[in-house]
């Protein structure tokens, strides 16, 4: 069993692409299921998020899993398998491992080492569980994953070298509206994104903060955490009239912002949305602008964020990267010997009791003091026996090759291939159930 992913973001993929891949809700977990009844899957969790959809799987068969998988994205997107391909990405093994580190590390996102990502590969770990997608090896390499992302961004200056998209969406807004302190803002949604952007609105002095959200109760909490008002959703209009700049971050499928709600006059809109929230139109309305995730990831909105430590902060969490999964590669290979190891005592153990029988019924006549001497004679002459090639073993595992040593065990003392098996899964059923 390896590690699979197949996913692509706003590396590979246009944001109008990325609109019709993303999945969230119902879907999401519907997705997550079709992944894992997947004859060739064994393990799946998917990251889906503004800037990319990625499934990740514990598969058998590369190909079959390939194949599989691309075209569960592409049905569920509804985009023929022959427009999706090109954009998608396929790590394995090795190389889905250091990517997956990467994402955690904030290396692969849109905004270098923006922490946002660490929250939502958590989401998507916690789903996969309550789903019961997971197991083993999917839940030790995640977390894992989000251990990195902790250590890259406490070790290194990361996070100095590229702020959140909020914070660059709010630099820009200032380039156009001037100090924003004294600004009217509103912020359309009420989830994690929503909370994020009401929350660096706060610490950069705005004061007057207005939260729209179709469920209006969640409106009411998020403004008063953040010392604003809520209004309701049926009064957006009117808050678009008196607002000067707006972050928009919603989970509907259609446009929640149209050029006739906006005024045409000064004023900044952030649509940090997949699908987008505000129908690009408004970009036509005199004094109007307009920043959302394709013109990020176009580079026409560049905020140039850079502090003059960006290259030191890449090379720093690259390196952390590289060791962190150098550490879980080797010990994730020396622990797939571990089962055939185990094997291996199991059938000298036997071996031991049967010949210790076999003695007992030609020699009746010992007594029980020279016969529990004779046995644990024979059991220290066993475990020093295999003491040495066992250690050796584990130690030579966690080299590439690594799998060829529990090979040549299994081979060299005939051991049934099903004893091993037996093992891994008693130790998958026991992690699982942790």
């Amino acid at each position: 069993m390896s590690v699979l992913v197949v996913g692509l973001s706003h590396r590979t993929a246009p944001v109008a692409l990325l609109e019709r891949v993303s999945v969230t809700g119902d879907a999401l977990v519907k997705l997550l299921h079709d992944v894992q009844r997947d004859p060739a899957v064994a393990e799946a969790m998917v990251v889906s998020t503004c800037n990319r959809v990625e499934v990740y799987a514990v598969v058998d068969r590369f190909h079959t899993a390939v194949n599989g998988l691309s075209e569960l994205l592409g049905v569920h997107s509804g985009v023929p398998l022959d427009q999706l391909s090109a954009h998608l990405y396929v790590h394995y093994e090795d190389r889905a491992v250091e990517h997956l580190f990467s994402v955690a590390a904030g290396l692969d996102s849109m905004v270098l080492g923006e922490g946002q990502i660490l929250g939502q590969v958590r989401s998507a770990l916690r789903l996969a569980q309550e789903e019961g997608t997971l197991g083993a090896t999917l839940n030790e390499l995640v977390q894992q994953a989000l251990r990195v992302g902790k250590r890259s961004h406490a070790e290194t200056g990361i996070d100095r070298a590229g702020a959140s998209l909020v914070g660059v969406g709010l630099t820009l807004a200032g380039r156009v509206l001037g100090p924003i302190g004294d600004r009217t803002a509103l912020v359309v949604g009420a989830g994690s994104m929503s909370s994020l952007s009401a929350a660096t609105l706060q610490r950069a002095g705005v004061t007057d903060i207005v939260v729209v959200n179709r469920t209006h109760e969640r409106a009411v909490r998020l403004a008063q955490a953040v010392g604003g008002r809520a209004a309701e959703f049926g009064e957006l209009a009117a808050e678009l009239a008196r607002a000067d700049l707006v972050i928009s971050c919603t989970g509907a499928t259609d446009l929640v912002i149209t050029a006739d709600m906006v005024p045409a006059r000064e004023m900044f809109l952030l649509d940090l949305a997949l699908p987008r929230d505000v129908d690009p139109a408004v970009r036509d309305l005199p004094g109007v602008t307009l920043v959302d995730l394709e013109s990020m990831q176009d580079g026409t909105a560049d905020a140039d964020t850079d502090d003059g430590g960006r290259a030191e902060a890449i090379v720093a969490v690259r390196e952390i990267v590289a060791e962190e999964v150098a550490a879980y590669l080797s010990a994730e290979r020396a622990s797939r010997v571990t089962p055939t190891v185990v094997a291996l005592r199991s059938k000298a153990a036997d071996v031991v009791e049967a010949e210790l029988g076999r003695l007992v019924s030609r020699l009746p006549e010992l007594d029980g003091r020279a016969r529990d001497e004779v046995t644990q004679t024979i059991r220290r002459v066993v475990d020093k026996l295999l003491h040495e090639p066992t250690v050796r073993v584990k130690q030579l595992a966690q080299s590439p090759a690594g799998d060829h040593y529990a090979e040549a065990l299994r081979e060299l003392f005939n051991l049934d291939p099903k004893v091993p098996a037996a093992v891994r899964c008693a130790e998958v059923e026991k992690e699982v159930g942790r």
